[in-house]
């Protein structure tokens, strides 16, 4: 870690403002990359400065002050999971390659893990990846892969030797979201929009240049993108008082019945949010370089639960208006994410996604209990079964 001073990230914040503040926002954003300011414990001339990523907040409260907030929603997936994995488990040419496009939001990613018959437990997945040459060969299917409508790549997790046990016969691969045999269909939620989808390959091809990491080292990369994915969905700060709260402040405010025990309702969620604020803070005040580790699950608990009770409250709160959409929505037009910002019905109709999304709420309490409590294993099949000895749906 190099030993760089706050006068100094503080003076290359202000020289960035200063010459190219007027900037479009991606000239800004790879401006901002090239500086070394996109995200300080990244490696010097891939967007960092290999420093304390405690140092990102100077960055960021300047960029904030003057308008420049990192429009992080533009590509989700590839700043908070697939870069940061890149970082932590690609080649350089890998690094140097793709994470600027990635900061700069000008290709966007997808993360593809999750499949009908494997989704709490990612390692039972069935999609192949057969070696042939310098290539792979890839066919099966994806699910619940959000963004993979505007995807250009996608970080894919596929089973390259299935006579291994499951968490070792896995290879992760950078693919071509936009190349032949890759097919990708839109999952209509009950809120009309679809902001996640299938994925279906048919003999798509991957470069062995695209590989992450080991041959059969795949789940280590895939944890590497789940705990940045926890993190990332969990740790984001407001200040006290906004954020999902505010909302259900905002519609305890304009309540025409409000009980004591709707008063109490919005006390505990008031709790909860600020533990989670808390929590997040000291996050960030403890993070060090590298890959997160499992106490990133108690900010993404803790966040699915503030989501869904806030939304559960605000239409409670709002009475029969509570069942009513304000307007249609369409996959073109908004996705959920997008839109519960402006609808809390929409919100509400979403916010079960936060509690699957990343890792169920089960999966979180396991990884909890086993890896931070040290509580034993669940029963199960030996690990050091192979894979295509296991039963499978």
């Amino acid at each position: 870690m190099s030993e760089v001073t706050e006068a100094e990230v503080r003076e290359r914040a202000q020289r960035l403002l200063a010459e190219h503040g007027d900037d479009d926002e991606v000239t800004f954003l790879g401006a901002q990359f090239d500086a070394g300011l996109a995200r300080m414990d990244y490696p010097v001339g891939l967007g960092g400065l290999d420093a304390s990523p405690k140092l990102q907040e100077i960055v960021d409260e300047a960029l904030e002050g003057a308008g420049r907030r990192y429009p992080w929603m533009r590509n989700a997936m590839g700043i908070g999971m697939c870069g940061p994995t890149i970082v932590a488990r690609g080649t350089r040419e890998q690094q140097e390659r793709f994470l600027r496009p990635i900061f700069t939001a000008e290709e966007i990613w997808c993360q593809l893990f999750s499949e009908p018959g494997a989704g709490s437990d990612v390692a039972g997945l069935a999609t192949r990846a057969v070696a042939d040459g310098d290539e792979w060969i890839v066919n099966g299917s994806k699910i619940w892969t959000s963004m993979a409508h505007h995807a250009r790549f996608g970080l894919l997790l596929a089973r390259t030797d299935p006579e291994a046990p499951k968490h070792k016969g896995l290879t992760a691969f950078i693919i071509d979201m936009h190349q032949p045999g890759v097919e990708v269909r839109p999952i209509r939620s009950m809120a009309g929009a679809s902001g996640f989808n299938e994925v279906f390959f048919t003999n798509a091809t991957v470069p062995d240049s695209m590989r992450v990491g080991d041959v059969g080292d795949g789940w280590r990369v895939a944890n590497a993108t789940l705990m940045n994915e926890r993190v990332s969905i969990g740790s984001e700060v407001a200040p006290r008082g906004s954020g999902p709260i505010a909302s259900a402040v905002a519609a305890w405010q304009q309540c025409t019945d409000p009980t004591p025990v709707l008063r109490d309702r919005v006390m505990r969620l008031w709790i909860d949010a600020e533990v989670l604020r808390l929590g997040s803070l000291r996050a960030q005040a403890k993070r060090e370089k590298g890959v997160p580790g499992p106490e990133g699950s108690v900010l993404k608990l803790l966040s699915g639960r503030v989501q869904t009770g806030v939304s559960e409250l605000v239409v409670d709160l709002m009475g029969p208006d509570g069942t009513l959409l304000r307007a249609p929505y369409t996959r073109e037009q908004v996705d959920e994410r997008a839109g519960g910002a402006r609808d809390p019905v929409l919100a509400f109709v979403s916010s079960p996604g936060g509690t699957i999304a990343g890792g169920t709420t089960q999966i979180q309490m396991n990884i909890l209990g086993e890896r931070v409590l040290g509580l034993p294993r669940e029963p199960g099949l030996d690990p050091n079964t192979p894979w295509s000895q296991i039963p499978r749906n």
